[in-house]
């Protein structure tokens, strides 16, 4: 008996809970990964090499501008349309997704949360015109922008100050550092740098957010990039030795970034989108796959064990649970969230990261040996999915651990001792 092909499911599940807007974006983001991300994914995949077409085919499409103002030339779209954009896009191929919310979380850094903080007329003026500037390359010149924050340490957590040293000279700043997994390292045209300004007893409120240009002396890529998962993030370590940074490459006020980062706690939680889009894929990948109708493979179908029906339907409600969560934090994420609200959020990126993992280890264990072949995307999507609950500054254990000190505590409480 003959299947019908089913139409796959939408990213929100329900597209009619979002704006007409939004559901363009997203439709946007689909017809590229379908007809042009998903078919290049395996082959960046196996190389560990960036897909320079993927990034041609975003800024050609005008998604590299999706979260520039509409008066500036871009899309105009915010955290809610990042969000949905990458988790998208995560369908197609998790690591484009990956390196696309890098680059649009630089422009919302330096857009609407720069707008919501409460700035002097001089300081006012001063990001206008960086905007000016940076949406200008953006939109005009199609220049990628990398986000490396981590460095392997506390200050990646946030719990110290960045290592990464930034010295006041005329006209800008000297900034010397190192960045671990730097995504999109030899590829983006600036590097996005959390560093700290040089300055005695210099602590976590005097971070510095620049837009470091990829070609200044002093800038280097360095390392091997053989990892599990990701590979096509192209994340090598950024060496900075002395390089000159002009005033006008801050992406935020001076001193202003750890205030930001304390008012939008939900930009960490971007990168939850695209294993939203990984577990969306793992989980199409199974009922087509158990439905006999992956593309290029025999129509066998393998739907009527009764095993493989509860695992879908396990895989089923794992999805929509980690859905209805991503969802609430992306539609509904606010700047000063109460306590109540950053625990949701945390939950939320939390459960998507682990149910990715958990949903392509079941789908693999579901569909079988044919599914662990590399002809398969099936097992791109496990390695990729097994990345997101360690990466900084929200991993698995620092989500928890962030949780359960929340629940228990108030701001200003410390702990008491153990009785022993």
């Amino acid at each position: 008996m003959a299947v019908a092909p089913r139409p796959l499911a939408h990213i929100a599940g329900d597209a009619g809970r979002l704006s007409e807007r939004q559901r363009a974006l997203v439709a946007l983001a689909a017809d590229l990964g379908r007809s042009r991300f998903a078919a290049r994914a395996a082959l960046h995949d196996r190389e560990a090499s960036f897909p320079l077409d993927n990034l041609r085919d975003l800024r050609d499409s005008g998604l590299l501008g999706l979260c520039v103002p509409a008066e500036r030339g871009g899309l105009g779209g915010g955290y809610a349309e990042l969000m949905l954009v990458a988790a998208e896009l995560g369908r197609h191929c998790g690591a484009t997704a990956l390196s696309f919310n890098m680059h649009a979380c630089a422009t919302l850094w330096l857009g609407p949360v720069a707008d919501a903080l409460a700035l002097s007329d001089r300081e006012r003026a001063d990001q206008r015109a960086r905007q000016a500037l940076h949406h200008e390359r953006v939109v005009r010149q199609g220049k990628l922008y990398a986000q490396p924050f981590s460095e392997g340490g506390a200050a990646s957590a946030g719990k110290a100050p960045w290592g990464t040293v930034a010295r006041r000279v005329e006209g800008g700043y000297l900034v010397t550092g190192r960045k671990v997994f730097a995504t999109l390292a030899g590829v983006a045209d600036h590097y996005a740098v959390l560093c700290t300004l040089d300055i005695p007893g210099a602590s976590p409120r005097d971070a510095l957010f620049l837009a470091v240009p990829a070609d200044a002396p002093g800038v280097s890529v360095t390392g091997a990039w053989d990892p599990l998962g990701m590979r096509a993030t192209v994340s090598r370590d950024l060496v900075l030795h002395d390089v000159f940074v002009r005033d006008s490459a801050r992406l935020l006020p001076e001193g202003r970034y750890h205030e930001a980062a304390q008012r939008h706690p939900h930009l960490y939680g971007t990168l939850a989108a695209p294993y939203m889009g990984i577990a969306q894929a793992a989980y199409d990948f199974t009922v087509q796959y158990l439905r006999g109708e992956l593309p290029g493979m025999p129509p066998v179908t393998r739907r009527m064990y009764p095993t493989k029906q509860l695992a879908v339907a396990q895989m089923c409600i794992q999805l929509e649970q980690a859905r209805a969560m991503f969802l609430d934090s992306a539609l509904h994420a606010r700047p000063d969230p109460d306590a109540a609200a950053l625990q949701r959020l945390q939950a939320a990126h939390y459960t998507v990261m682990e149910t990715a993992a958990a949903i392509c280890t079941l789908a693999i264990r579901t569909c079988g040996g044919a599914s662990m072949m590399r002809s398969l995307p099936l097992e791109r999507h496990f390695r990729d999915a097994r990345c997101g609950s360690l990466m900084l500054p929200w991993t698995a254990e620092l989500c928890l651990d962030q949780l359960g000190r929340g629940c228990l505590y108030d701001e200003a409480e410390g702990d008491e001792d153990i009785e022993t």
